[in-house]
């Protein structure tokens, strides 16, 4: 079950790099002048655009006294798929934008559905292009598409709906030096939830600004899943393939 867990809750947030090409991004000269409008602007200007994307991702989760280890392979099709595969396969998933599906041979189960069970987790509703967004360091919601407005506190941009929704509330922080997403919050101050994102660091890979390091923090009542994430051996563009076929006899997982 544990692992299980785990690898549920990895869909949420297992992407981006590092590689030989690659350089971390250091702090520039901030800029704390812009609008809202400009703001939203220069963010939208730094979007991922790459086609595919492969990398060695490290995770290290922890949930209570319980604390593991993994590198796996990853795989991304921008707005099409993502793919995770443990060594020899142990565990794999693909989602893509109309179904969520992973097996586990550790016990023989998987699970091929809807993108339901990552909503409820989150208590929001997600599809792929939002899941996608949160693990490339994009924020969840367009921010094109919302009411916002922006101020300044310790020395980072905070982006907030003038109207917060009636069951969460979100908040969005910027790097003014090179407005990228550090971090992402979504809270359901009735239901105890609280999702918070944090991009770490940020790489510049074939002129792309990307996360390098992100951890996930997951709070429910009184209980706290923390996730970090380190991605390595990045490389973009190439030709790619997503194989995934659930074995027969395995046993379906009902959520």
């Amino acid at each position: 079950m544990k692992i299980r867990s785990q690898f549920t809750l990895t869909f949420l947030v297992f992407l981006i790099f590092n590689c030989k090409s690659s350089r971390t991004i250091v702090a520039g000269e901030a800029n704390y002048k812009l609008s809202t409008k400009q703001l939203i602007k220069e963010n939208a200007k730094q979007a991922p655009g790459f086609k595919t994307l492969r990398s060695t991702l490290k995770i290290t989760y922890v949930q209570g006294e319980d604390s593991q280890t993994h590198s796996v392979n990853f795989r991304a099709k921008k707005d099409e798929a993502l793919w995770i595969s443990a060594t020899f396969s142990i565990v794999k998933a693909l989602v893509t934008p109309e179904r969520v599906s992973f097996y586990n041979k550790l016990d023989n189960t998987y699970f091929d559905g809807d993108y339901k069970y990552l909503s409820d987790l989150l208590g929001t509703e997600l599809d792929f292009q939002k899941v996608q967004n949160l693990l490339l360091g994009e924020t969840i919601f367009d921010l094109k598409e919302g009411n916002y407005k922006a101020s300044v506190d310790d020395k980072l941009y905070i982006l907030q709906p003038k109207k917060q929704r009636e069951l969460f509330e979100i908040f969005f922080l910027l790097d003014p030096s090179h407005f990228k997403v550090k971090s992402q919050q979504i809270s359901q101050p009735k239901e105890f939830r609280h999702l918070q994102i944090d991009y770490l660091s940020h790489q510049e890979v074939e002129k792309q600004i990307l996360p390098e390091k992100i951890k996930v923090i997951a709070l429910e009542t009184n209980q706290e899943t923390i996730i970090n994430l380190e991605f390595k051996n990045v490389s973009l563009n190439e030709e790619l393939r997503f194989p995934f076929k659930i074995p027969s006899g395995f046993k379906e997982i009902k959520l």
